[in-house]
């Protein structure tokens, strides 16, 4: 996975236009992020490596100026193991990627802003 830098964390650099913040509002803590482009099949590196997303929290994903690709897989891993995908997020037209948990679908959704 070309170009995925990480999180706020990381030391000021050239943004790229795929950055975006994804929001936990499922009720559950997440313990694994992973962002891999929808063209690969490697899921790359877990983007939260030893910490966790609580609910109502946030992790800014930072990608280098050069990456070009724009649609974007995103797989979570929550705390009892429990996993969500979300395939073909155009992350060159979105900021922000909110996720919620629907108890009555028993689904997990994502909104785009």
């Amino acid at each position: 996975m070309t170009g995925l830098i990480g999180l706020a964390a990381a030391p000021a650099m050239a943004q790229g236009q795929q950055d975006f913040t994804l929001v936990n509002r499922t009720g559950y803590t997440i313990n694994e992020v992973y962002v891999g482009a929808s063209s690969s099949s490697s899921w790359g590196r877990d983007l939260l490596g030893q910490g966790v997303l609580q609910h109502q929290r946030t992790l800014n994903v930072r990608f280098g100026r050069n990456t070009r690709e724009c649609n974007w897989d995103i797989r979570v891993v929550y705390d009892d193991g429990d996993t969500s995908e979300f395939r073909g997020v155009d992350l060159c037209s979105v900021s922000r990627v909110t996720l919620f948990w629907n108890r009555q679908a028993n689904q997990t959704r994502f909104v785009t802003e």
